[in-house]
């Protein structure tokens, strides 16, 4: 009885080890949140960060334009 739950349990856990169902997925999702903090990070930071930056240049675009009328 003893033996066939080691053997039944040595061969569960086993079998849990092949099992790489799902693997893909999460390294999809680790690889994902992993440039989600990059972007973030990128865009975000500084007094003077990618966005205000930007908004700044398209600020200036907007009453460049403006002021050609």
């Amino acid at each position: 009885m003893i033996t066939k739950l080691y053997v039944y349990t040595t061969n569960f856990i086993a079998d849990l080890r092949k099992d790489e169902r799902g693997v893909t997925a999460i390294e999809y999702g680790l690889i994902a949140v992993a440039m989600a903090t990059m972007l973030i990070a990128v865009f975000y930071t500084d007094a003077t960060s990618f966005v205000d930056t930007l908004e700044t240049s398209f600020a200036n675009i907007k009453t460049s334009l403006g002021a050609g009328d």
